[in-house]
């Protein structure tokens, strides 16, 4: 039996991006994302519904960073990844589980000057920035 495990999101930060360092030395960055639909309850005709759905997404290495470095909380993104089930035991005994993203790419969304984080916080990096070499080639 074949499955098949990706998940394509795009919205705003939640938050500014977290960057932790494990022990082994790796480094994640964990971000929230709201993405958001619009839709008209009961057809055309219907009331307008705004709906929002809270995304966690970790991304690991330094893809993780170079988020960090250029994204701040109301910035747009584009995201791919998988979905990664997690469980664990909370202090107080009770079992506590949550369905999030492993972000694999990602992609800047807006140019600069663009998007809700406003002063080209959210565009791309300006030409002669510090992109790290072997980046060069992400389409910001």
């Amino acid at each position: 039996m074949s499955s098949f495990n990706k998940a394509i999101l795009m919205g705003n930060l939640t938050r500014d991006p977290e960057v932790r360092a494990l022990p082994g030395g790796q480094t994640v960055c964990e971000i929230g994302m709201a993405c958001n639909r619009s839709y008209a309850k009961g057809g055309a005709g219907g009331e307008k519904v705004e709906e929002v759905t809270f995304v966690d997404v970790s991304f690991w290495g330094r893809t993780g960073e170079i988020i960090a470095e250029h994204l701040h909380r109301g910035d747009p993104i584009f995201v791919e990844g998988r979905l990664t089930f997690r469980s664990w035991e909370a202090k107080d005994g009770s079992k506590r589980s949550k369905l999030s993203v492993t972000g694999e790419n990602f992609q800047f969304v807006g140019g600069k000057g663009e998007g809700a984080g406003g002063g080209g916080r959210g565009g791309p990096p300006a030409a002669g920035s510090d992109i790290p070499d072997g980046f060069d080639d992400v389409p910001f």
